[in-house]
């Protein structure tokens, strides 16, 4: 049954070539023979060595961990050979701490959780937590201390150091500058502040690219002094975010996202659903779930803004004639009595790209709309910076300092300012008439290259520090191996610069800790911290707001309005996948497709296909982008729902010194970055190259033929029919089939996705490839079709080009009852088991790839090359020793996580009890922050999995054709608002 025989849902679609009426099949791209001639070539597969296939010999001067095999004299304390040891940490990155449990074997930590007792996580993660253990064991990373880029040692620093502070200490530290990112561990600012103290002329400095800074200036602006907010979308009905990916971006977005998803299946519950508002300049993975969405150029976002402020009364005026081009005063009206009706449990949030003037806008209507205290909470900043507390004016202090010769001395800790400060700052110029210049950093980067001395850092999984998460609680961060190369922690340099190079980061930690803990018993609260994952009564308190009296005069004067219609806007993101730059040397990032654009290992120019064609621009057109003197050339990627007459571009990419997989990766967006238009500017030129470069997008790599397999209803319809769902998908109605039924076991193992809470974020993309040894495969293979993830998701499209509804579907293994894959195998290595999995016999697969062309879905992949020969010894640590590693010539494909549903029963067995509901979670289902993804026995009709499987949003893709998938969907319900609909 195609999509469009459905009644009660829109046609849907995957690509713009697809909308333009072509639905032909393309051809299966693993179905191209493999041969021993289209190997990669020298150059491209060095670059992979760096992400899972890096050979041991091109190490150098590595110091590879030791082999002893010596067997215990006495084994560890609740060490069991081959049974993994969970401990609680924190990542801290984002401007926040995220909670996680990390699992180790013997002493190796493998795979990632979120901590269930964390605000943070509430069990769930992201990408680059996920992607973490990829780092640990890169063997790019920083591995010598050097000094003018020759080997040398930590103890030769120290004495460096010394010898150079000597006068600096003289002088009570001036000349010395310290330049860090944003500090979000409570232990280390105090170090710094204590040094500061001692050497009271010296000077703090501070740069992230982050963005994070204009919100909390948007509260001073409002409130009067400098605040952060916290939003509380668990307690939001309606909900209006301005230009703000919150879903999967920010230090709140994995909890964020629980919290929206249970709001919206609460109210689904009981006949209702959490409304959102999405108005923004590029597509976000947030898109994928809002009810409206009005795209909108950057510059014009702030008049858009005020003129809502104005309809709430916040603002003076009626705000007609500021409506930028493209906005209709009736959605903007409709959208104000929305909110008003919704007082107390409204919420309105603002993106880090935006001013300060929209942050504080958004203040302004959250206290008008009397959410403040309910859906909206102000805390005291958790991240410790100095003054001044703009990134960019404490960028520029130091610049002036240096360029009047008040700086002899500057440790830069962590970052890497030298790629990333605003292009006009010419800071690696500025860097170099310093006297005495220390990064520490985990690559040898490009800021490395500046300074005199390197010191590698420690992986936070490989040193003890603490960190606060959004809301200030704070966390142990504790250690589960011992550095691989010798890294050293920010709080070890610091304690080097104040005199005591002996003094280790797990000191400095427990004694920040013994003296503010208040406990009796501190080696009680000590261990209660570290098993927990966080120091109880550590949450910031709420502060009472009021806006101030002047607020409307108090805000910036309106930018001029664009010249709509010839000027061009520039939007300026950072990555999805690698973020600013730091993770471009991770090969499971890199490969991982971008939530909206499923790009992999590129960037790219974004532009909304009516900006195209009136510029005739195509796909992989390479066009120059200049603005403010400066450009860059870049391929463009044309993007459903974008704004027209903007080109947004994402950070990270350009990298020189990032290690052999990010070097040369796409292009470098920073040198269209300025301190005065960081994230978005009016006036930028096109001119096309009349070159191409092609792009490994993954979006249309398995079409089915046209077939639409999501189905969606809106709120209305699924209060009136209970047959939007047409009885062929629905799961537990299965046809009649040749296949002879299977005798009932214990368990039937099945899975259930919520396409009303998948946002796209690829947590469990990730999750997925660090649990099953997923390998990197390359650009040039995922250009071939050839990527090897076990779980993909696919972005559907319902509407017009120039601003459609999107959805996501996570595809796994269908894991299918009457499974066509099983019956074509001329060896019998796809097989089904008692439970249920449709399960793969490594061993005895000999290639034909017969069972992936009879599978409908296309969810099997087959290895082309020995992608895992040859491991680097530090990678050959990353592996789950659970999970087998495969081979060339054989097929792969979901399994459910078999072998923690083998674990679960063995602990069964063990406690001489049933198994029970929640034994089993898999990777996927772990990962997931909006708890999208639920596992478990579907022949328990009180599991959670059977339960949802009844429901009547149930349904089943492709079950025309009587495969009876394990795996089954949620419909997406949408909330429109009738007002505008009618409209």
């Amino acid at each position: 049954m195609t999509s469009e025989s459905r009644e009660h849902e829109p046609l849907h679609w995957q690509t713009l070539r697809e909308l333009a009426g072509d639905t032909s099949a393309p051809t299966d791209p693993t179905n191209e023979p493999a041969s021993f001639f289209d190997s990669p070539s020298r150059r491209d597969f060095l670059k992979l060595l760096g992400a899972t296939v890096a050979l041991s010999g091109l190490a150098g001067c590595t110091r590879q961990p030791r082999e002893a095999i010596v067997p215990y004299v006495r084994q560890p304390e609740r060490l069991v050979p081959g049974k993994p040891l969970f401990f609680a940490t924190a990542m801290a990155a984002g401007g926040g701490a995220l909670g996680l449990l990390v699992e180790s074997h013997e002493g190796r930590p493998t795979k990632v959780e979120g901590n269930p007792d964390h605000p943070a996580s509430r069990g769930g993660t992201d990408v680059f937590a996920q992607a973490s253990v990829m780092t640990l064991y890169d063997p790019d990373r920083s591995q010598v201390v050097t000094h003018a880029g020759q080997i040398s040692s930590w103890d030769a620093w120290v004495e460096a150091i010394a010898r150079e502070l000597g006068p600096i200490r003289r002088a009570h530290g001036d000349g010395l500058r310290l330049l860090t990112e944003p500090v979000t561990s409570p232990a280390l600012a105090q170090q710094i502040h204590d040094l500061l103290d001692d050497l009271p002329r010296a000077r703090w400095h501070h740069y992230e690219p982050s963005g994070r800074h204009s919100a909390i200036e948007g509260a001073r602006l409002a409130f009067g002094r400098r605040l952060q907010t916290l939003h509380r979308f668990d307690r939001a009905e309606v909900v209006l975010a301005i230009d703000v990916d919150f879903l999967s971006c920010g230090p709140a977005s994995v909890r964020y996202a629980s919290d929206f998803a249970a709001r919206r299946l609460m109210h689904l519950q009981g006949g209702n659903t959490t409304r959102l508002y999405l108005v923004e300049s590029t597509p976000s993975a947030t898109a994928a779930l809002a009810d409206h969405r009005l795209p909108l150029r950057p510059t014009a976002i702030e008049a858009f803004t005020r003129a809502l402020a104005r309809r709430l009364g916040v603002l003076s005026g009626r705000g007609d004639e500021t409506l930028p081009a493209g906005v209709e005063a009736r959605f903007v009206d409709a959208l104000a009595r929305d909110l008003r009706a919704h007082h107390g449990s409204s919420l309105v949030v603002a993106g880090n790209e935006q001013s300060a003037a929209v942050h504080a806008l958004a203040q302004s209507m959250n206290q008008a709309l009397g959410n403040v205290g309910a859906t909206v909470v102000h805390i005291d900043p958790v991240e410790a910076t100095p003054e001044p507390a703009d990134p960019i004016d404490s960028m520029r202090e130091l610049l002036s300092d240096i360029a009047a010769g008040r700086v002899s001395a500057l440790i830069v800790l962590g970052g890497n300012p030298v790629y990333t400060a605003p292009v006009d700052f010419d800071f690696p110029r500025a860097l170099l008439q310093v006297p005495f210049r220390l990064h520490l950093s985990l690559y040898e980067d490009e800021t490395s290259a500046l300074c005199h001395w390197h010191v590698p850092e420690a992986h936070f999984l490989e040193s003890w520090s603490d960190a606060v998460a959004f809301d200030g609680t704070a966390s142990i961060v504790q250690p589960l191996i011992a550095p691989l190369y010798g890294g050293k922690s920010p709080h070890e340099v610091v304690a080097a610069l104040s005199g005591t190079p002996s003094r280790t980061a797990h000191d400095v930690v427990r004694d920040y800790w013994r003296a503010r803990s208040g406990a009796g018993d501190f080696e009680a609260f000590w261990r209660k911290a570290l098993h927990d994952g966080l120091v109880d009564g550590t949450a910031s308190a709420p502060r009472s707001v009021a806006l101030v009296p002047d607020f409307e005069t108090a805000l910036p004067e309106p930018a001029a309005p664009a010249d709509e219609g010839t000027a061009l806007d520039l939007a300026i993101r950072l990555d999805p996948t690698v973020q600013d730059g730091r993770f471009a040397n991770n090969g499971w990032l890199q490969e991982l497709p971008k939530p909206v654009t499923k790009l992999t290992w590129d960037n790219a120019a974004l532009v909304s296909p009516a900006t195209a064609e009136r510029l005739k621009l195509e796909n992989e057109d390479v066009v120059e982008l200049r603005h403010g003197g400066r450009s860059v050339e870049a391929p463009i990627w044309i993007v459903p729902g974008h704004a027209d007459d903007t080109f947004t571009v994402h950070l990270g990419y350009g990298r020189t010194r990032a290690g052999r997989v990010g070097n040369g990766a796409g292009f470098d967006a920073y040198v269209l970055r300025t301190s005065t238009t960081p994230w978005f500017g009016r006036g930028i030129q096109v001119r096309k190259t009349g070159s191409r470069q092609r792009l490994a997008c993954t979006q249309g790599h398995f079409r089915l033929e046209g077939r639409g397999l999501v189905r969606s209803v809106s709120l209305e319809s699924y209060r009136k029919d209970d047959a939007f769902i047409e009885a062929a998908a629905r799961p537990n109605s299965p046809g009649e089939s040749l296949y002879s039924p299977r005798e009932p076991s214990e368990h039937a193992w099945g899975m259930v996705i919520d396409l009303g809470a998948c946002h796209g974020c690829n947590a469990c993309v990730v999750a997925c490839q660090s649990e099953n040894n997923v390998p990197v495969v390359g650009k040039d293979q995922v250009l071939r079709g050839r990527e090897m993830h076990w779980l993909r998701i696919d972005r559907y499209y319902s509407g017009s080009a120039s601003n459609p509804d999107s959805f996501n579907q996570p595809l796994p293994c269908m894991h299918c009852e009457s499974a066509p894959c099983e019956v074509v195998c001329p060896v019998g290595a796809t097989l089904h088991d008692a439970e249920g999995l449709n399960e793969m016999v490594y061993n005895r697969c000999v290639g034909t790839r017969y069972c992936s062309n009879n599978c409908p879905y296309k969810v099997r992949r087959f290895n082309f090359y020995h992608y895992t020969q040859d491991v680097a010894d530090p990678l050959k640590m990353l592996m789950n020793p659970n999970v087998t590693v495969r081979s060339r010539g054989v097929m792969e494909k979901c399994t459910y996580c078999v072998q923690r549903i083998e674990a679960a029963r063995i602990q069964a067995k063990l406690d001489d009890r049933p198994m029970r509901d929640g034994d089993v979670v898999t990777a996927c289902e772990a990962a997931c922050p909006a708890r999208a993804i639920t596992f478990g026995d579907i022949h328990d009709p009180a599991s959670r999995a059977a339960k949802l499987r009844a429901d009547r949003r149930s349904f089943g893709i492709l079950a025309e054709l009587n495969t009876r998938p394990r795996t089954t969907y949620l419909a997406m319900v949408r909330n429109p608002n009738p007002e505008i609909e009618s409209s």
